[in-house]
C-alpha cells in the first residue's frame, strides 16, 4: 500500500489524475488545489465545469484549512455518521476555483477508510473525488465496471485489490453558517 500511495502522490504533484478506491466507490482524483488538473477531470468525464465535485480530506485539521468557517454542527455530523458523509460548506479557501460551486460552496468528506486516509495524510492537501464514469453514465459498482475510456484517460491506476466491491456513494448534507442543515442525498 505504501508504494501505491507514493506512486499516486508523485502523479498528483506533477498535475496528473488518478483512478483510486475511495471509502465509497472507485474515484477519479487529482490535487484539489491544481486548476489544470481539475480541468483534466472535467474533460475526461465529459462533465460541464459548473457541476462541482467532491473533495476528500484526512481529518478536521485539514478541513479547517480549506473552509473559512466550519459550523459546529459539522463536527458532530461527521463524528457520529454511520456511513461516509459528504458535507457542503460555505466559503472554501485555497482550492482550485473550478471546483467551487457558483454559490461559493464546496463539498468535502473527511475520510476514515485506511488507504484514502493514509494517502491524504501523506499528500497533505485535499484531493478531488468523483465517480469513475463518464457524466450521465451509471456509477461503476466495481473496478470491472469502469470503462476502458476512463482507465486509459487517467495518468495512474492505483493497484489495490480490484475485486473489492465498491460501496454506495456518500450521503450529502448541505450546511450553512446560519445553522441550517439540508439533506441532498441519503
Amino acid at each position: 500500500m505504501k508504494t501505491e500511495i507514493n506512486n499516486a502522490i508523485k502523479i498528483l504533484k506533477q498535475g496528473g489524475i488518478i483512478l483510486y478506491p475511495t471509502d465509497t466507490v472507485w474515484g477519479i482524483g487529482c490535487d484539489a488545489t491544481n486548476y489544470d488538473a481539475v480541468e483534466k477531470i472535467y474533460k475526461l468525464k465529459q462533465r460541464e465545469d459548473h457541476k462541482s465535485m467532491i473533495c476528500l480530506v484526512s481529518d478536521f485539521k485539514m478541513l479547517n484549512q480549506y473552509i473559512e468557517n466550519v459550523p459546529e454542527v459539522a463536527y458532530d455530523i461527521i463524528k457520529y455518521a454511520t456511513k461516509p458523509t459528504t458535507v457542503i460548506y460555505d466559503k472554501p479557501l485555497h482550492i482550485a476555483e473550478n471546483l467551487i460551486a457558483k454559490d461559493n460552496t464546496l463539498a468535502i468528506r473527511v475520510v476514515r477508510e485506511s488507504f484514502s486516509n493514509q494517502f491524504l495524510k501523506k499528500f497533505r492537501k485535499p484531493i478531488v473525488s468523483t465517480s469513475a464514469n463518464i457524466s450521465g453514465q451509471p456509477t461503476p459498482k466495481s473496478f470491472k465496471e469502469i470503462s476502458e475510456e476512463i482507465i486509459k484517460g487517467v495518468d495512474y491506476v492505483v493497484n489495490l485489490p480490484h475485486e473489492k466491491k465498491a460501496g454506495k456513494p456518500s450521503s450529502i448534507i448541505k450546511l450553512t453558517n446560519d445553522g441550517k442543515v439540508k439533506v441532498i442525498r441519503q
